[in-house]
């Protein structure tokens, strides 16, 4: 778990000191009892940290001073927040066990579940989760709120209940304002059959698993047919529809699908020495696992700013071809792909899934990632869409651009080609050439 260790000399802080980077890590301080908990953090300056930490300083009598109750220095380097964050909480749980969440103030995002297993199934709002229900779970959202809002509009596109009781249908019983105001199928006196009712919870569950796109796919057909019998009203009331569909479908995150389903791709800066690698986190069924180190090495990187309508729109392998017709040089032009599908394999093989308490935390990790406004949220997410994900492969052309994007944010101005050079290239013959010549791509 520790990339480097060393043994603290309280005598000598400077000495243990001076060996460490001035970086971003997550850290550990151990005694000389081994039984004893450790110190454990992160922090974007490793050496200013244990510093301030392990050295005495009159200026500031009461703050915590370690120096005499260390024995040896533990820290791995980081590249990115959710690489800390999660690395952080490995270390803690190893630690700290089941207080490793509490310590680091982790708490269960909120989810919408649709109760099937009841008679008459309904909508509700929860941070419980398990995975037996991951099926009928959907999120995660930023808070309660968020939560509440988005079940309350897309229960007004359907008639499913909105009460919590166990219903026995009992003909004599009045109803409610829901019912008189035809937003429900009263299930309660017996409005509806059950088969009504459980094609209604149906309709609904099918929305929350496509992110509406099930309802928005079905009003887009209605609307068109209509257009073609040259009924326009009931085409216009059907684009309508149509908006307040795709209104409410917004109110929801690419993130908030069903957990059985979900699988997302988190690309982050690296820290490495190799200065073209970009590290993949696999987010799948709300178990993260990761990092895996991707390689750029190769890739022409696209300049998505420039508003060109060419055919290069997507991160390709570039490689070097001879000026001699006669010379041949087989070239993969998929290599930057297989070299992806390599590293998913890899986060696939990582995913352990554990206790129900690491699944609320991995989810804690990624939904407090995730829902950072746009601008200190630091790498890119590729939701793999739900729609597709029984009988799809990873959008890897997604996958590609946002590492592109993510290396050059990380890398700016270090290149101005645009092009890393990959030793597992072919290279061109040996000729001379001319330092404006340039190379002829394949």
């Amino acid at each position: 778990m520790w990339q480097q260790e060393i043994v603290f000399d309280p005598a000598h802080p400077e000495q243990a000191l001076a060996e460490l980077p001035g970086s971003a890590a997550v850290y550990a301080l151990y005694g000389q009892d081994q039984r004893a908990e450790p110190y454990v953090g992160r922090t974007p300056d490793l050496r200013r940290r244990l510093r301030r930490l392990l050295t005495p300083s009159a200026a500031h009598p009461r703050r915590l001073h370690l120096a005499e109750l260390v024995a040896r220095i533990a820290w791995t380097a980081t590249g990115s927040d959710i690489e800390a964050t999660l690395l952080l909480y490995r270390v803690s749980q190893q630690a700290f066990g089941a207080r490793a969440a509490k310590r680091m103030h982790l708490r269960t995002p909120y989810f919408l579940r649709m109760s099937m297993a009841n008679r008459y199934p309904r909508l509700y709002v929860t941070s419980t989760v398990t995975y037996g229900a991951a099926a009928d779970l959907f999120g995660p959202f930023a808070s309660r709120g968020s939560a509440e809002r988005y079940a309350e509009q897309v229960l007004d596109l359907f008639l499913l209940r909105h009460c919590y009781q166990d219903l026995d249908p009992d003909p004599a019983f009045p109803g409610c304002i829901y019912s008189e105001m035809k937003k429900c199928l009263a299930p309660c006196y017996g409005g509806c059959t059950d088969a009504r009712y459980a094609e209604e919870a149906s309709a609904v569950h099918a929305f929350l698993s496509t992110g509406g796109q099930s309802m928005i796919t079905a009003i887009a057909g209605a609307r068109d047919q209509a257009s073609q019998a040259l009924d326009f009203e009931r085409a216009a009331a059907e684009h309508a529809r149509l908006g307040k569909v795709e209104a409410v479908a917004s109110l929801a995150s690419e993130a908030a699908r069903a957990l059985a389903s979900q699988y997302a791709v988190i690309v982050q800066p690296a820290v490495t020495d190799n200065p073209e690698d970009v590290a993949l986190f696999l987010l799948k069924q709300g178990t993260l696992s990761g990092p895996v180190l991707y390689s750029v090495a190769g890739m022409r990187h696209p300049n998505e700013q420039s508003g060109s309508s060419s055919l290069f729109a997507h991160p390709v392998a570039l490689a070097a071809m001879p000026l001699e017709p006669q010379a041949k040089i087989a070239v993969k032009n998929d290599v930057l792909e297989e070299r992806l599908d390599q590293t998913l394999a890899a986060l696939e093989q990582a995913q352990q899934p554990g206790s129900r308490q690491q699944l609320c935390d991995h989810l804690s990790i990624f939904a407090r990632w995730y829902y950072r406004p746009q601008t200190k949220r630091e790498g890119e997410v590729v939701v793999f869409p739900a729609v597709s994900v029984s009988g799809g492969t990873p959008p890897k052309k997604l996958i590609l651009r946002a590492i592109s994007r993510v290396w050059r944010k990380a890398n700016v101005d270090t290149m101005s080609s645009g092009v890393t050079a990959d030793p597992s290239l072919p290279t061109p013959a040996s000729k001379e050439r001319s330092p404006g010549t340039p190379l002829r791509s394949g």
